[in-house]
């Protein structure tokens, strides 16, 4: 990984640079409601971008994995059928101000999406098509990223900045991000920058509040896998699937197939889903494999938390704190978690 340092007036040179393409970044969202709420969106103007943004209320998740996309679509003509097939992928895409929580999130469905036995091409044509500014973070009441290990990103950007003041801290991580800082008025980092560098990110660690203990997290969740916790938080739970749609790692999903009434035509839809919803686990017949919603919840938890460790070595949860923000219940990871270690019972 290269370094560089750029004056705080050359990142509008930067924007102007890669506008090109598409920017997608942190707007505004609701400046006259009581707290100031942000989303990322398309961009048309550098003073769009909001990155001193706390957080967004969703993650670019939604653009890699869309609620509802079409898969293909069958016609047919002459008595023979034509199947066609649009990966929805048709022009790069700049992310620009990504907080390193949501650019682990992209790396860890990464592993399931594209480095698994059966690879997801609609996910893989979108995620090759993407360059990815991340920029550091302003750690919020609810955030748990540094305790599951994704405060900072070691990949899965092409350049990060962090803001020193008058300057930007450059990392370059791939080739197109190193022609982007050659073509902008950058240096090398003095000592200064790096000092400076250090003390933000030790500052930054002294503003979690929030976290998580993942000690023999997994060995916990198999010894506990009947507590009476996950009964008491299911009692809380409205299994309204709040809490997968602002996720930035949740990819459950079902498949509908449209067929015209002329049988001239069909199509393949995917719509994301979430496995807290009542009949996400019901089968043909009526049979429901996962009636209650603490069984639902409880699930949620352990995919989470246990299968994905097992299969992937570590956990899917990014610690970003959205779905404990979002939960209408106020049921949050940092609660169920302890709750569920018996620490401290906080769903009293």
């Amino acid at each position: 990984m290269l370094f560089r340092v750029i004056a705080r007036n050359e990142l509008e040179n930067l924007y102007d640079m890669l506008a090109v393409n598409h920017v997608v970044g942190p707007v505004s969202r609701g400046d006259d409601t009581p707290t100031p709420m942000f989303d990322f969106d398309f961009v048309y103007d550098f003073k769009e971008l909001r990155l001193d943004f706390p957080s967004t209320i969703h993650s670019l998740k939604r653009y890699v994995l869309p609620p509802k996309e079409r898969f293909c679509t069958f016609t047919i003509q002459d008595n023979d059928w034509q199947k066609d097939v649009d990966l929805n992928a048709h022009k790069p895409i700049v992310y620009f101000g990504v907080h390193a929580c949501d650019i682990n999130a992209l790396n860890k469905l990464d592993k399931v999406l594209s480095g698994s036995v059966y690879p997801d091409p609609y996910y893989a044509a979108k995620r090759k098509n993407m360059f990815v500014v991340g920029i550091n973070c302003n750690p919020q009441p609810y955030c748990f990223c540094h305790s599951m290990g994704t405060d900072s990103a070691l990949h899965g950007f092409d350049m990060f900045l962090t803001d020193l003041g008058d300057d930007y801290f450059v990392e370059i991580h791939s080739a197109q991000a190193f022609d982007c800082i050659n073509k902008l008025n950058s240096r090398e980092p003095d000592e200064q920058d790096h000092i400076r560098f250090l003390e933000i990110t030790d500052k930054k660690l002294k503003k979690f509040t929030s976290h998580v203990d993942n000690t023999d997290l997994t060995k916990i969740l198999d010894l506990e896998f009947q507590s009476e916790s996950w009964k008491e938080w299911g009692k809380k739970c409205f299994s309204c699937g709040t809490c997968a749609a602002v996720c930035p790692t949740c990819y459950c999903y079902g498949i509908t197939e449209n067929v015209d009434m002329d049988l001239q035509g069909a199509s393949k839809i995917k719509q994301l889903y979430s496995c807290n919803l009542l009949d996400f686990a019901e089968v043909a017949g009526g049979h429901n494999f996962r009636p209650d919603s603490y069984t639902r919840l409880k699930y949620r938890y352990y995919h989470k938390h246990r299968g994905f460790v097992e299969a992937f070595e570590e956990p899917l949860c990014v610690g970003c704190g959205r779905c404990g923000e979002a939960c209408l219940a106020g049921i949050t990871v940092p609660e169920v978690i302890a709750s569920v270690r018996d620490k401290e019972n906080n769903n009293e």
